[in-house]
């Protein structure tokens, strides 16, 4: 009788055409009925597995031979999905929201190509066809709309509201977290339909939400009874009948211990450690014979298939067998005779090489039920601290567990060195009371104790790993694939960024040089952010029948032995091992190809249900730590930044809590995120967030319905509190028609809210000269106020006068020195003289001696390409002594500025098109450029009307606003006529700009 696999093999080969059942029945020969019948069989099953397709004309192929890919679908929360398909090989598909159909996250799909990148390696897809639903009950918040109800899926992957028909609601009210099946799956733009099957509880009682999660992620709870009733028949005591019918090889008489946490029930592993006579260390590691107990294709066995791994949520314990048998004959538990799996190593005490290692099944007793409290106590203790009742205690155990460090450490150290990576992240563990609410967050403490377990279990794994490899037999290895080239290329290029360099290039990076970075990066505050970010550039570890290495750890060989109790993977390992073992050594053909048929299919089962626990405990944990937040709103705490996004940053407090400071409330400034560099960087401020920072935060908010919280800095001046040339005395954001009050900040300069023809006024230069701060003036955010003294202020003017600092500065207030920014001070400087500081620079600026024209962020303005080789000083040839503030000359402001107006104070058109020119010689500025003071050299529309929202201000100038101190004092334009002109300034704005084109070409 032909297999699935058969005719899968003859559909692939390149030479085969779409052929109908009758064309296939006569290739392969079959002339009898029932042979016939279940060919048939077997076609309708692999056509709904959609591993065959048939076409029109009812003929059958494989889907990739018909641009058709097959695979598993992983959606995402903002509608996309990415298609990762069946073959290893193969890269992943992009899927646009709208090519979905009404698949959904999970469901196992056709997918056709409709686009590749040059290289083939990006490509996007469109869904054919939905082989097999994933999803067929959803857990989410109940909506009553009288008429129909809707759910909030609490999975987020899920987009779609589903709806509930009015006869479907089940006694359900709002607010309720519910089970709905999905009865009808959403078609275009209908949504899916559904009904109740389970009312949880309002989503605030306690303990539904955990509950939630666990039907969420289709967590089984309880046991079918037939499991039970296995679970029941297990003896509890092991006879010596037992052990010598199975030849087991006796242990009772070595002293074993297991080291465990305090809270531990199920102990499945124990270790001892002694030096042999040749000066030899011998490990010896054992495991619980599960396998002994859970018999393959037994309801036990089955339903452990399902689960696949043990769930440690935050407030209980979803285990893969039941308690019978893990906290029973199964548990290594003191002084009680136990079956296990041993496996023994001889380890050369210089080289560390192992010399000798023996795999067997065993009887084991141990001495003591040792905590990882207890060992880290023992070894650790001081002269401060002796410790004197626990080594009395444990007085025989003292020299074994002396040893075990000894020998962990060392083996450690080779691991180290040959290249393992070693990622040390802090954990956590969320503390609840009895009715499930988080009152404390503690942190996980990895002592020389865990340590000492860590290093005895990679060993065992690895000596397993490669003895049943040699002995090609079908197994289960734990596989950490090569990083992709590209993620590890853009790490690269990251970890550069802090003044690391990584050796190796692309895919060719040995774990080694990665692991070196580890060990810089120890104690710095980047170290958790760069560990972090080279574990997203590697793969996730996962099971496979093929022993394909394992990356991280820098082995060749790999497999997880030491956790049946908990693990399916282990438990098959075990009875492979066992079986092995008891046969000599070798399996026969039939078990072989058995084996060999259903490992891959183990492994795949493995890795999804393991990827299902990690989410399920990621959640209960989110879940946990906003709930354990709730109350600390408003409150103060350090924390670091931990990653930098497009759209904010995520800061993580002392107490592994993170949250989302969005760009949003960042409300000093306005943020660029750099992608490469990952920071963000203040626009007006230059202020840079990178990922390693120390941040003083505030909780703002906590969302326990989507597991976020929300942070906000402590002392963020808002940027509508920055008011431009306001802050430095320059009036307010806001255009008034009525003068200043004289109270107020910056009252006593007569300031023009706006960016243009900031002029110089009419007495500019010819008349009465302004007088001291009452004729601070602004051009939309770096002021020229003037003194009587020296004629002009050239930074912000400030309420008393020319601000002292000069043109360096940036505003920082009424009156107040600017503090320094713009152009540092430093070799290169081109606004500096040679050897000169900044400080100087500033202080020359003040006493106009070749002072430094600055623009309106206080940064200095660069000479033009055609003027003579000096800083423009406002002495043109034939000119008044008194320098011109047109900003520069023809194109040389700052990066997009125009930079001024010509030698009559006329603006020119500059890159960015903005009109920087401040007035002319003799004060004519009123005149030429028009009746409203204005002057245009801008190539892009401006609003004339407002402000930006930084409070910089991209408008007109604003009207002219007589100061109550002086209230003739001209603005740049109209003087004191300007204060009563109303709405029609756009209007002249434009007149004012035909003007100065007119003129400008009647001086040519």
């Amino acid at each position: 009788m032909i297999s699935g696999q058969d005719l899968l093999d003859f559909m692939r080969e390149t030479a085969y055409k779409p052929m109908t059942y009758n064309e296939l029945e006569q290739h392969f020969g079959i002339d009898d009925p029932d042979d016939f019948k279940s060919f048939l069989k077997l076609l309708n099953e692999l056509e709904e597995a959609g591993q065959i397709l048939r076409t029109r004309n009812d003929r059958y192929g494989v889907p990739e031979r018909m641009n058709l890919l097959r695979g598993r679908l992983q959606a995402h929360a903002k509608g996309f999905a990415f298609l990762i398909p069946d073959e290893k090989d193969h890269p992943d598909v992009y899927i646009h929201a709208n090519d979905l159909k009404s698949a959904m996250n999970g469901d196992i799909v056709l997918v056709r190509i409709i686009s590749k990148s040059e290289s083939g390696g990006r490509m996007e897809g469109e869904v054919a066809r939905i082989v097999q639903r994933a999803v067929t009950q959803v857990v989410g918040t109940f909506q009553n709309h009288e008429a129909y109800g809707f759910v909030i899926p609490d999975d987020k992957r899920i987009n779609r509201d589903i709806f509930i028909p009015k006869g479907g609601f089940q006694g359900a009210v709002t607010g309720q977290k519910v089970v709905v099946r999905i009865v009808s799956y959403p078609e275009g733009r209908s949504a899916a339909e559904g009904e109740i099957i389970e009312t949880l509880g309002h989503k605030d009682d306690p303990g539904v939400d955990i509950l939630s999660i666990i039907r969420k992620h289709m967590l089984p709870e309880g046991f079918p009874d037939d499991v039970m009733a296995e679970a029941e028949s297990a003896p509890d005591s092991i006879t010596e009948e037992e052990i010598v019918q199975q030849g087991r090889r006796d242990l009772r008489g070595e002293t074993i211990v297991t080291i465990d946490g305090e809270d531990a029930k199920d102990l499945d592993d124990a270790v001892h450690v002694k030096r042999l006579d040749n000066g030899n260390y011998l490990l010896g590691v054992h495991i619980a014979d599960v396998g002994y107990y859970v018999r393959e294709k037994s309801a036990l066995d089955q339903e452990a298939y399902r689960r696949g791994c043990s769930v440690y949520l935050v407030d209980r314990v979803i285990p893969m067998l039941p308690h019978r048998l893990s906290n029973g004959i199964c548990s290594l538990n003191p002084q009680v005779d136990r079956l296990t799996m041993s496996c023994e190593m001889e380890f050369d005490p210089k080289t560390l090489k192992r010399v000798r290692h023996d795999i067997f099944t065993s009887v084991i007793k141990t001495t003591e039920r040792m905590t990882y409290t207890n060992v880290r106590r023992l070894l650790t203790a001081t002269e401060e601290e002796p410790e004197t009742e626990l080594k009395e205690r444990y007085a025989g155990l003292l020299d074994m567990f002396t040893l075990m460090e000894e020998l962990a450490m060392k083996l450690r150290r080779k691991r180290m060195k040959r290249g393992a990576i070693d990622f040390d992240f802090q954990e956590s563990k969320v503390i609840v009371d009895e009715n499930g609410k988080a009152v404390d967050i503690v942190k996980r403490e990895r002592s020389v104790a865990e340590q000492i377990i860590e290093e005895f279990m990679l060993a065992a794994n690895e000596t397993v790993a490669e003895h049943f490899h040699w002995l090609r037999v079908p197994f289960l290895y734990r596989i950490h694939e090569d990083p992709d080239s590209e993620k590890l290329l853009t790490f690269m290029q990251f970890a550069t960024n802090f003044g690391y360099v990584v050796k190796g290039k692309g895919n060719s990076v040995h774990p080694r040089a990665l692991q070196t970075l580890l060990e810089e990066i120890q104690g710095t505050k980047e170290e958790t952010v760069i560990s972090t970010m080279m574990l997203r550039s590697m793969k996730q570890a996962k099971y496979d029948a093929e022993s394909l290495g394992h990356f991280g750890l820098a082995a060749e060989f790999y497999t997880h032995f030491t956790s049946p109790i908990r693990r399916y993977p282990d438990l098959v390992i075990h009875r492979v091992m066992r079986e092995v073992i008891e046969n000599g050594g070798a399996l026969t053909d039939a078990r072989q190809e058995a084996l060999a048929a259903r490992m891959p299919e183990i492994a795949q089962q493995s890795s999804e249900r393991e990827r299902v626990a990690v989410d399920a405990e990621r959640d209960t944990e989110r879940l946990k730590k906003c709930e354990y937040m709730l109350d600390k709103v408003g409150e103060e705490f350090d924390g670091i930044i931990s990653s930098v996004t497009s759209f904010g940053m995520f800061v993580e407090l002392d107490n592994t809590v993170e949250g989302l400071i969005r760009l949003s409330e960042l409300s000093d400034d306005y943020y660029h995120f750099h992608e490469v560099h990952m920071v963000l960087i203040g626009e007006r401020t230059s202020k840079v967030y990178r990922i390693g920072d120390e941040v003083n935060i505030r909780v703002a908010r906590v969302n326990m319905d989507d597991h976020t919280i929300d942070f906000e800095m402590v002392d963020m001046k808002s940027r509508s509190s920055f008011r431009g040339v306001a802050d430095a005395g320059y009036g307010g954001r806001k255009k008034r028609r009525e003068g200043f009050r004289a109270d107020r900040p910056g009252a006593a300069g007569a300031g023009r809210a706006g960016r243009g023809a900031g002029g110089r006024g009419s007495a500019a230069g010819g008349g009465a000269g302004r007088t001291g701060a009452a004729e601070g003036r602004g051009k939309g955010g770096a002021g020229a106020g003037r003194s009587s003294a020296s004629g002009r202020g050239a930074g912000f003017g400030g309420a008393a006068g020319p601000r002292s600092g000069g043109g360096f500065g940036r505003g920082g207030g009424a009156a107040a020195a600017g503090r320094t920014g713009g152009a540092a001070a430093g070799t290169g400087n081109p606004w500096l003289e040679p050897g000169e500081t900044l400080e100087a620079a500033n202080e020359r600026s003040s006493r106009g001696k070749g002072g430094v024209r600055t623009d309106m962020w206080g940064l200095p303005i660069r000479r033009s390409g055609g003027s003579a080789n000096r800083y423009d000083d406002g002495h043109e040839a034939g000119g008044s002594s008194e320098r011109r503030d047109g900003r520069g000359g023809r194109g040389s402001g700052g990066p997009g500025r125009s930079s001024g107006g010509r030698e009559g104070g006329f603006p020119e058109r500059g890159s960015s098109g903005r009109s920087e020119g401040r007035g002319d010689r003799g004060g004519r500025q009123q005149e030429r450029s028009g009746s409203d003071g204005r002057s245009y050299g801008g190539g892009r529309k401006r609003r004339r009307d407002d402000t930006s929202a930084s409070g910089i201000f991209v408008g007109d100038g604003g009207e002219g606003r007589p100061s109550s101190s002086e209230p003739d004092s001209g603005n740049g334009g109209g003087g004191q006529n300007r204060a009563k002109q109303s709405g029609d300034s756009r209007k002249k704005g434009k007149k004012g700009g035909a003007m100065s084109a007119f003129v400008r070409k009647k001086r040519k």
